[in-house]
């Protein structure tokens, strides 16, 4: 006999309600968890918003370096970056204040310098310029060599400074070292320059990360002063190889003076703009963009579009940079959209893939998954069904067949509490058709059985 199942109506319908809303979270939820997946996996391995300040480590007060420092400022400063400069003793004194906690976020490094510890965390950006040494000396005749200074006293400039760094080890491949008779002085820039028109010093080493344009200018017209002409550029290109030979024609300087007064060879090294291998690749674009602008047109010692180039020493080159010098292009949004905008954009196209590539194509199949759900569920039922009437076969016992039937009961109840939307109701009614059809045939097979008792 059939169970009578008779709920409340309203009960019902608000129960059949919240299980087919159950049902559809159900069939979200996976898509909406894999969408987020896909979103946390491209925040992960995409770099956050660049930030809109650094620091850059100059040279002192008025060097070459703190010029090109000033004139990158004025650059970034159009995209709305502020690039703070830091003044510095120089080149050495510069890599120290990019390992330090809290110091330079990039700086300007005379090519040469070992940096401290292993310089992983270190990449350049490029080399920008040259930066040539100049050798003033007083002498009633040309110098030829730099161990003639053995002796004397010099200026080489002071402790941090990349032009102290390249004087001791020229002057050490000219038997000269400090603790001899040699005098070395901590002397730089219009120091350097005053001592030596003071007859306090022989000879001063001069470069652009510790002196100013002008006091190289002011040292090529000072009476009595001479500049040393590296006759051996060759054999100190061969000996150092981060050095370059540059030729200075007469009267480069000066024609309406002629200097200097005869061809002249000077030996240089590189700068590089050094940075941390977290900087950020827009913020790399930048300043390679700024280094093109300050750097790219000729002067009197290097030709246009010769710097800033891809060329380094004691750094690898950062892997943007590397694409940037190889396709000569900002990436695709900072090309055509302001820096702030560029970068909102960058961000919402990491949340925009996932959605386009996992989350509406899973939204599409929506309503296929929830129709799948459903149905697989009366698939089950009918399934239990099936395996139940299978065991209808044979002879049953009493026990056997009230057993059978509720059973039969508990899967039609399950049906009808499990509550299923208008759209399958068509597959219910056809369920429960069955079931009662095998409930009938268990009633049937009962009167023989009780027939023959009688």
């Amino acid at each position: 006999m059939s169970t009578s199942i008779a709920p409340k109506p309203g009960r019902t319908q608000r129960r059949t309600s919240r299980l087919q809303w159950r049902e559809l979270l159900q069939t979200l939820g996976p898509i909406l968890l894999v969408s987020l997946a896909a979103i946390w996996l491209m925040m992960h391995f995409v770099r956050p918003a660049p930030p809109h300040s650094l620091t850059i480590a100059g040279g002192p007060p008025g060097s070459t370096f703190e010029t090109v420092a000033e004139r990158y400022r004025k650059i970034l400063a159009r995209s709305g970056v502020e690039l703070k400069v830091m003044a510095t003793e120089g080149s050495v004194d510069n890599l120290n204040r990019l390992i330090e906690p809290h110091g330079a976020d990039i700086a300007l490094v005379q090519s040469g310098l070992t940096p401290p510890g292993d310089g992983a965390e270190l990449v350049s950006l490029g080399s920008v310029f040259y930066e040539p040494l100049d050798i003033f000396y007083r002498g009633s005749k040309a110098m030829q060599r730099l161990s003639e200074l053995k002796g004397q006293r010099i200026a080489i400039g002071p402790e941090g400074s990349g032009v102290r760094s390249l004087a001791l080890a020229l002057l050490k491949a000219n038997g000269i070292e400090p603790g001899g008779s040699t005098e070395l002085l901590p002397l730089a820039g219009e120091a350097a320059r005053a001592a030596l028109l003071k007859h306090e010093v022989e000879a001063i080493f001069l470069t652009g990360d510790s002196a100013s344009t002008a006091t190289l200018v002011e040292m090529l017209h000072a009476d009595g002063v001479r500049l040393f002409d590296f006759a051996r550029a060759d054999a100190y290109v061969r000996r150092f190889p981060y050095l370059s030979k540059l030729t200075v024609p007469m009267g480069t300087f000066d024609l309406g003076q002629d200097l200097p007064p005869v061809d002249t060879y000077l030996v240089a090294p590189t700068v590089e703009l050094v940075a941390h291998s977290s900087l950020h690749p827009a913020l790399c674009d930048l300043l390679i963009e700024a280094a093109f602008e300050v750097h790219a047109r000729a002067s009197v010692l290097q030709s246009a579009g010769q710097f800033p180039n891809a060329t380094t020493h004691a750094f690898r080159i950062d892997p943007e940079a590397a694409r940037y010098y190889k396709t000569g292009d900002r990436s695709f949004t900072y090309r055509f959209l302001p820096f702030w905008l560029a970068s909102l954009v960058d961000r919402a196209l990491v949340v925009l893939v996932p959605i386009v590539v996992v989350l509406i194509p899973g939204l599409r199949f929506l309503p296929q998954l929830y129709n799948w759900r459903v149905e697989s569920r009366i698939h089950k039922r009918y399934g239990e069904l099936m395996a139940l009437e299978r065991e209808t076969l044979g002879s049953l016992s009493e026990a056997r067949r009230a057993a059978l039937i509720e059973r039969l009961d508990q899967i039609e109840r399950s049906v009808i509490a499990r509550g299923m939307p208008g759209s399958h109701a068509e597959q219910l009614y056809a369920l429960r058709e069955r079931i009662q059809f095998v409930r009938e045939n268990l009633a049937r097979s009962a009167e023989p059985a009780m027939g023959a008792a009688s």
